[in-house]
């Protein structure tokens, strides 16, 4: 059973990782491969720019989520590795080799994330929409996920991306919202809620998805909490995940959560009415996401 966690505000309780958190070097063929097409087609994957610890698995699988409107944020969340400052334009070419890419790997599902643009009055929505039907163009069976910014509350926006018809609409609410000042000092808890119930509004067709770290100093009341505050907005899937620091500048792992506790959160998603929640120290929010995807169409499947 999930025992209470004290409220973690200073050092990290262990500096080095459980031998749980185990990821496969990058490498093979199709990890090479999957590289030289990104540079070619000067694609940015989030695997790359967030150093994520699956990439030797997925990209050998012939599976990446690209990242568009370019490698530099915004924002300057405090446990994201993407670089921080002033976007100079937006590639208005960008869509049509994304399609290329998405064709050349026959992919069944794609995700399609980016970078925060507040500098874009419409946040990059209209760069979302293009991608989606490129996507479409190339590989007409292929299913499409949006992992997408809060767009700043701009819900004509957000309806341009669920009007080019993705089958998931994905907003990370990341962790619990007392950490949201620390965590994501730019985002807003309450938003992000509003931005997960919007899209279903927008489309009742759509799933939603959204995805939490964990270790980051929340307790597991508020986190439980947090997960029913998701839930309340009618979301269907649940990504859970250890937040792992990609540098001494970002901000330190507080605690480290067992397999068995990522469990447990699991089943008390499912019991919340979740259709699908993927929960391991090293699930991300694109981690099997097309399994995640084909898995949120049937009611409460773990």
């Amino acid at each position: 059973m999930l025992k209470p966690l004290p409220i973690f505000d200073s050092a990290p309780t262990q500096r080095r990782h459980p031998a749980w958190i185990k990821a496969r070097i990058p490498g093979g063929g199709h990890y090479a491969e999957l590289k030289k097409l990104m540079r070619n087609l000067e694609l940015h994957t989030v695997c790359e720019e967030a150093r994520c610890p699956n990439i030797g698995e997925c990209w050998n699988n012939r599976t990446a989520t690209f990242m568009i409107l370019g490698d530099v944020c915004t924002r300057r969340c405090m446990f994201c590795a993407v670089k921080k400052g002033n976007p100079t334009y937006v590639d208005a070419d960008e869509p049509r080799r994304l399609g290329e890419a998405v064709g050349y790997l026959h992919l069944k599902h794609v995700v399609i994330t980016s970078v925060n643009r507040d500098d874009l009055s419409d946040g990059g929505a209209s760069i979302f929409a293009a991608c989606i039907e490129e996507a479409r163009k190339h590989r007409p069976d292929c299913t499409v996920e949006v992992l997408i910014p809060d767009l700043e509350g701009n819900w004509g926006a957000l309806q341009v991306i669920v009007q080019a018809g993705p089958e998931v609409l994905n907003h990370n609410t990341e962790t619990v919202p007392r950490l949201y000042r620390r965590v994501r000092p730019y985002a807003n808890y309450s938003q992000t809620l509003t931005l997960l119930r919007m899209g279903k509004q927008f489309d009742a067709r759509i799933l939603t998805k959204s995805g939490l770290m964990v270790g980051l100093g929340e307790t597991v009341t508020e986190l439980l909490e947090t997960m029913q505050d998701i839930r309340d907005t009618e979301c269907d899937i649940l990504t859970i995940g250890q937040y792992l620091s990609p540098s001494p500048r970002h901000l330190p792992v507080q605690r480290y959560y067992t397999p068995a506790e990522f469990d447990e959160l699991r089943d008390a998603g499912v019991e919340m009415g979740f259709r699908h929640v993927e929960s391991g120290p090293l699930v991300r929010s694109s981690y099997h996401a097309g399994e995640q995807a084909l898995l949120g169409q049937n009611e409460s499947v773990v």
